[in-house]
């Protein structure tokens, strides 16, 4: 093989900056090099609240963002993950007190599939009735507000933590709470195109 043809396969490979979505004020998440934009597409990148906002009280939330396009220099993403880490949860967790899980999947005003993964926590036990009570309102709250916002909205909802505390307020009337928490908040499907 020629010195020419082997330097025409190694082609030149570029830095790319992958920013955050607008709702994170595109900052910057890495770089990542690439020969071509289009290898970048797909590609994902994980990181914390806590280091896109600079506040390190939120370095328990991870993020996972997926590049959906390309441009001369960047890479622009999606947010497709949001989670609570293990150990921020183990510490949530009290003796004697219940936790009250929901896992559903709910569909946004832009026909985005999302699967949430919300959590209550109480100061007490609670009976099997209160917790079926409760498990039932976080259903229809996520289901209110998925129904009536973007995927984008309901992602910064989750993210910043309107949701769960939107969550707590509606809910704790029905059995004293002491904190609700989305554990995991997962895009499933796009909208059919």
């Amino acid at each position: 093989m020629s010195k020419r043809s082997i330097s025409k396969k190694r082609q030149h490979k570029q830095w790319y900056n992958i920013l955050a979505p607008e709702q994170f004020d595109r900052v910057k998440l890495g770089a990542t090099p690439a020969d071509n934009p289009e290898k970048l597409i797909g590609r994902t990148i994980e990181t914390t609240l806590g280091t896109i906002s600079g506040n390190p009280n939120q370095n328990h939330i991870k993020l996972k963002f997926r590049v959906i396009e390309a441009s001369a220099d960047s890479a622009h993403t999606e947010l497709i993950k949001h989670e609570i880490s293990s150990d921020y949860l183990r510490s949530l967790i009290r003796k004697g007190a219940s936790k009250i899980d929901l896992i559903m999947t709910v569909l946004t005003s832009d026909s985005y599939q999302v699967r949430i993964h919300p959590l209550a926590f109480t100061n007490k036990g609670v009976d099997h009735s209160q917790e079926k009570a409760v498990r039932k309102q976080m259903q229809s709250i996520l289901l209110s507000k998925s129904s009536t916002q973007t995927y984008r909205e309901l992602m910064g909802d989750i993210s910043e933590g309107r949701l769960s505390l939107d969550i707590y307020n509606e809910t704790k009337h029905i059995y004293p709470l002491r904190r609700v928490e989305i554990q995991k908040a997962t895009l499933e499907n796009h909208p059919a195109a």
